[in-house]
């Protein structure tokens, strides 16, 4: 009788244990009742905001700019204070977040792209050319959205792409997963004729009217709220990818520019084309910046104040992760203006030092620790995997991730970095950036400390070869702030760190076979072997196979690249890379891709010299005289 009791109870205690079981699942470390739906997901990504334009991330000198709707926001989530953007430009973000694939490993390091390698200027007045990269995420790439999308997610972009070779060229966010796309700048759209002028107004027929608040209507913004609205009964993934706060510098608030200019200090302006004051005093720019929190702070508000159709009895925030964060560091200014300061980090947009990768991060949604200040160190490329993790999606055969899951680290402990693992499944500590453009830097960062290694450095006083920051202290398990400055370089003080760092960098460039820059033979100044660079004696083609006889004059070419177009003098001209192969007869020979309409090829040199031919002007030239590169280039006609 006994045996038959305990049976019993082992019986009713497995039916208790397997009806738990059936109305509970666990879903990416949370338990989670089975009434909830799928959560939805909103990426916020916004223009050039930089790390120190909101006043949530004050640090030393407060910020002016006044972000009371973001500032909330942070509240709501977790803060981070060291994230980073996957570049120090916008393209080339965008596409890592979007695909999840790290910009060297994507060949997809810079805006724009698509074009053989030459000087942007002058010929003879730029030292070092950028290596060709891609004009575009490829189109069969497995997106983030294409992912969502067959999960039965609604899936809707609302504002700037630029994931193409220009805006509006192929492959668009309808190519990419998307649903429903709408690319309307709104506000952002320039005065005419000049900034100080075609200011907002309480005309009904203004496009941008002023509303009860006294902000101009903004239809990047509106596009955004119609997705939500148009699709909450389903689960939906919302890119909004704001225009604010990129140039053109300006503000169509006139209130908002003359509150600026009296918290600022400074005068009304009255040249529209200048503004030469240091520091974070443009009032131009404090206004965009006031202007997008206003209209995120829609957004926001829109979510926690909507019933979830899907979900009766909640709102639409409570279902909902939201990650709000920034393309790249803050655009400090171009010449004749300046936008913002970065300070206390170094440089800004277009430099891969701190100030032009540190971004502003706020994660928020279901499970995620409220009100949290985090300094674990997480990058864009991390919300793929992390998001495909919260909401439970596996991830997709055969796709590659360079960032990592930090859904983990969001819902257990957002301060506690060994939470975050890399591929070998340890604590992750190393994060990599490369930018042979501009700056001409690859940087690495491991623990403390960051690691430049800059390649214009030869003949190059103003340039070291190495730099060496520690940026922090976390020996006694908190983030002690050191030099995020990026003042003192410890690179000779601390030779084996520095040696190491480099070495390591090397190798993981190497793996994701990254292209650098190179010198220009055609530099007017001296440079140490510039007069050993190989020459192109002549081409000729057999079919499909180029065959390219060059001579060397002291200098061994190591290595030959085909540039080739399928589409020469098309509108969205574009050319891609393909690996020559070097004979030992001083020929190099390659086999032109089908639809093949022009190109060249390119030799560099053991010293690093590129060498081209047929030889393309620099950029300026080109575009003075309304041409394309395909003019210039071998025509397979």
């Amino acid at each position: 009788m006994k045996t038959q009791y305990k049976h019993y109870l082992t019986l009713l205690l497995i039916s208790i244990l397997l009806s738990s079981c059936n109305t509970q699942k666990v879903h990416s470390n949370k338990v989670q009742n089975t009434d909830r739906p799928e959560p939805n997901v909103v990426l916020l990504l916004t223009d050039d905001l930089g790390w120190q334009d909101l006043k949530v991330y004050d640090i030393d000198e407060p910020s002016p700019y006044e972000t009371p709707n973001i500032d909330a926001f942070a509240k709501e989530g977790v803060q981070f204070w060291q994230a980073y953007s996957p570049a120090p430009t916008c393209a080339p973000s965008r596409c890592a977040i979007m695909s999840g694939n790290h910009p060297a490993r994507a060949q997809k390091t810079h805006v724009v792209g698509g074009g053989p390698p030459t000087v942007n200027a002058s010929k003879t007045a730029q030292r070092i050319i950028s290596p060709w990269y891609s004009g575009r995420m490829p189109e069969n790439e497995m997106t983030l959205a294409k992912v969502l999308q067959q999960k039965g997610y609604k899936t809707g972009h609302a504002g700037k792409w630029h994931m193409a070779i220009n805006h509006f060229a192929y492959p668009q966010p309808e190519d990419q997963g998307f649903d429903i796309t709408t690319h309307n700048r709104g506000v952002t759209s320039p005065q005419k004729p000049h900034r100080l002028t075609d200011f907002a107004t309480n005309d009904a027929n203004d496009p941008y009217q002023l509303d009860e608040n006294g902000f101009p209507f903004h239809q990047n913004n509106q596009d955004a709220l119609k997705f939500l609205k148009e699709n909450k009964q389903d689960p939906f993934f919302l890119y909004y990818a704001t225009f604010l706060v990129h140039a053109p510098i300006h503000t169509r608030s006139k209130a908002l520019l003359e509150k600026y200019c009296k918290k600022l200090g400074v005068d009304f302006p009255t040249d529209p084309k200048h503004w030469d004051l240091k520091g974070q005093k443009n009032p131009y720019y404090a206004a965009m910046v006031e202007m997008l929190d206003y209209y995120v702070g829609q957004v926001f508000n829109y979510l926690q104040t909507t019933d979830d159709p899907r979900w009766p009895g909640h709102k639409l925030s409570e279902n909902t992760y939201v990650i709000f964060t920034s393309d790249n560091g803050g655009m400090e200014g171009h010449p004749g203006e300046v936008f913002t300061d970065n300070y206390p980090l170094d440089k800004g947009k277009i430099n891969a030092k701190e100030g032009g990768t540190r971004v502003p991060l706020i994660i928020a949604g279901p499970g995620v620790k409220k009100g949290i200040q985090s300094d674990v160190v997480v990058n864009g490329l991390d919300f793929y995997p992390t998001i495909l993790s919260l909401l439970n999606v596996e991830k997709p055969k055969n796709k590659h991730f360079d960032g990592d899951d930090l859904s983990t680290l969001l819902l257990e402990d957002p301060t506690d970095s060994k939470l975050v693992l890399d591929k070998s499944g340890k604590e992750r500590n190393t994060m990599m950036w490369h930018f042979p453009h501009s700056s001409f830097q690859s940087t690495l960062r491991i623990g403390d400390y960051k690691f430049i290694r800059n390649y214009d450095y030869k003949n190059n006083p103003k340039t070291p070869e190495f730099e060496l920051y520690r940026l922090y202290d976390s020996s006694n398990g908190t983030a002690e702030r050191v030099d995020i400055e990026e003042a003192k370089n410890l690179a000779k003080k601390d030779v084996k760190r520095t040696e190491e760092m480099n070495s390591k960098l090397t190798s993981i460039l190497t793996e994701m076979k990254a292209s650098y820059p190179s010198y220009n033979p055609h530099y007017e100044k001296d440079m140490e072997h510039k007069e050993t660079v190989p020459s192109v004696l002549s081409s000729s083609i057999n079919n499909s196979q180029v065959t390219f006889k060059f001579k060397e004059n002291g200098a061994k070419v190591v290595n030959a690249n085909l540039i080739y177009t399928t589409n020469g003098g098309d509108r969205y001209e574009e050319w891609f890379k393909k690996e020559a192969h070097i004979n030992s007869d001083a020929t190099v020979t390659v086999t032109l891709p089908k639809g093949t309409t022009h190109y060249l090829i390119n030799l560099i040199d053991e010293h690093n010299f590129l060498v081209s031919y047929p030889e393309i002007p620099a950029i300026k030239r080109i575009k003075s005289k309304k041409k394309q590169y395909s003019a210039y280039a071998l025509n397979t006609k």
